[in-house]
């Protein structure tokens, strides 16, 4: 029977032990530097697709601070214009004979990002993954 070779499992070792140090250490930090992140992409597509009379509606939209419950980070996209949500979903028109359609600005806003969120996600990871490995050296 022939001979494999020689093992070193050393450098596994150290890859493991520097991924269990990133999952104790920074992953709260990079779900809520992730989610920051998305939370401000989509921000920055709404107000883009929010249609402008007087600049009221588009001034008003924010992002909530990130929020932890249990496992689950969140951040919410709100409008704080009262009328924000007949010209994102739609109204009849004041003789009530008609009907304005919606623009959905954030509707279209959060499909979007969703598409996008696999690769935000892995392009995070991969970039938090590489901090790691450089500094295990």
């Amino acid at each position: 029977m022939g001979r494999w070779g020689k093992v070193d499992y050393r450098a596994l070792k150290n890859f493991r032990e520097s991924l269990e140090r990133m999952e104790k250490l920074e992953s709260d930090k990079l779900c809520n530097d992730l989610v920051k992140e998305l939370a401000a992409r989509a921000l920055r597509k709404v107000k883009l697709l929010t249609p402008v009379d007087t600049g009221n509606l588009r001034r008003s939209w924010v992002t909530t601070d990130v929020s932890k419950v249990g496992d689950q980070y969140t951040a919410e996209i709100l409008n704080e214009a009262s009328y924000a949500i007949y010209v994102e979903y739609g109204h009849r028109t004041p003789d009530h004979k008609g009907w304005v359609p919606g623009k959905f600005m954030l509707t279209k806003t959060m499909m979007e990002i969703e598409k996008q969120m696999p690769k935000i996600i892995e392009n995070k990871l991969q970039t938090k993954l590489r901090e790691v490995l450089d500094n295990d050296k």
